[in-house]
């Protein structure tokens, strides 16, 4: 089993990924954690009551005009017919522009209520288990100064 601790400066938001029910979109995650690669990248989309959003390659410098659109130069098939395919608070899931286009972008949950209508169309991968008032904190431009992946036996 595996989880993940995404440091910020408003503290750390602690991960358990949803291992089953999207083993493809959490490898991918890992993976790309563990290179190093969402690290100084900010939340470059925060919509209150709604979502954070990070993963951007291109947000290390939020003047760039292709903010919001980048990725690590591939994209990744959805993930939506598993079990726990809900946006609930902390859920986290990919971005994307359309089914299977997906690569690095990715969203936590501010709650329910304004989330369900992703339900199935945006693989859920992971939930927030520690720091769920992290969530609340951020706001645009915050940075994830690193992710650390942990593995449980």
């Amino acid at each position: 089993m595996k989880t993940a601790e995404i440091h910020t400066s408003k503290g750390i938001m602690k991960i358990r990924f949803y291992e089953e029910d999207a083993p493809k979109t959490v490898k991918n995650f890992v993976t790309l954690a563990n290179k190093g690669y969402y690290d100084g990248l900010a939340f470059h989309r925060v919509i209150p009551n709604f979502v954070i959003q990070g993963g951007c390659p291109y947000s290390k410098n939020l003047n760039d005009p292709r903010v919001g659109t980048g990725n690590p130069g591939y994209t990744i098939d959805c993930e939506t017919s598993g079990k726990n395919q809900y946006h609930d608070k902390g859920v986290l899931s990919m971005a994307h522009a359309g089914k299977n286009t997906g690569g690095s972008q990715f969203f936590i949950c501010h709650n329910r209520q304004n989330t369900q209508h992703l339900d199935r169309h945006h693989t859920c991968f992971g939930k927030v288990f520690e720091g769920l008032d992290v969530i609340d904190q951020i706001r645009q431009g915050d940075k994830i100064e690193k992710i650390i992946i942990i593995e449980e036996n």
